[in-house]
């Protein structure tokens, strides 16, 4: 994938934060949009449908949290990779923009080698990924990874990237207990920082969508896919 040919919208009230990750993003071959609030990254987006949408957390108008959402929910956005920029360092704040369907987040003041860092980090995830195209199939249950979609007694299901890649991650090997540091490491990379709390709430919604099936738990060590 060359870079020239992905789009990147960047969403912050801040003049210079877009001026500066602007002239990184360029640098790096990226091709740059910005946008100082919500309502107006939401239009930008629904013209360039950027593959990269790097969102700040707190925006008038509309915060980051709703845009990413109400993205979300747009199917054409559903392999867009969605990064929060936040000045917040609460535990609480990252699991929000985890459950609203962010795929990371990085903290102000923002770093540029930092942010660069990350994005080639997660579209390398991405793209190893997707060059899963075997279909895992169990009873009432298949994973689609070209789709990040799931077939749950005979129903489909569109999950959010993170959701997808921890559910894909355990099924794949079903009855082996993967530790909360593999997880982090194999989901969201080493270089991420992610507390027990936000592994967990992804679980939870996993299993919500799962009916409460497969996904086990080994009290203090982690996570299994049980069949």
């Amino acid at each position: 994938m060359k870079n020239e040919k992905i789009k990147i919208l960047v969403v912050d009230d801040e003049p210079d934060i877009l001026e500066i990750l602007t002239v990184n993003l360029e640098n790096e071959g990226y091709d740059i949009f910005t946008a100082k609030n919500g309502k107006k990254a939401l239009k930008i987006a629904d013209t360039v449908l950027p593959g990269i949408i790097i969102l700040d957390l707190m925006m008038p108008i509309l915060d980051g949290i709703e845009t990413c959402q109400r993205l979300r929910l747009d199917k054409r956005f559903k392999d867009s990779v969605i990064i929060f920029l936040t000045a917040r360092g609460e535990d609480y704040s990252h699991i929000a923009a985890y459950e609203a369907g962010a795929d990371d987040y990085i903290t102000k003041p923002v770093k540029p080698k930092v942010l660069v860092s990350k994005i080639k980090a997660i579209l390398r995830r991405s793209s190893i990924l997707k060059d899963k195209v075997e279909v895992l199939e169990f009873e009432d249950l298949m994973i689609y990874p070209e789709e990040y979609k799931i077939q749950i007694l005979g129903k489909f299901k569109i999950l959010p990237r993170k959701e997808f890649e921890l559910l894909y991650l355990l099924a794949s090997k079903p009855e082996k207990i993967f530790r909360r540091d593999q997880i982090m490491d194999l989901v969201w990379g080493d270089h991420v920082v992610v507390g027990d709390r936000t592994i967990d709430v992804h679980v939870r919604k996993l299993r919500e969508k799962l009916v409460n099936r497969f996904i086990g738990t080994q009290k203090g060590v982690g996570y299994k896919f049980f069949k």
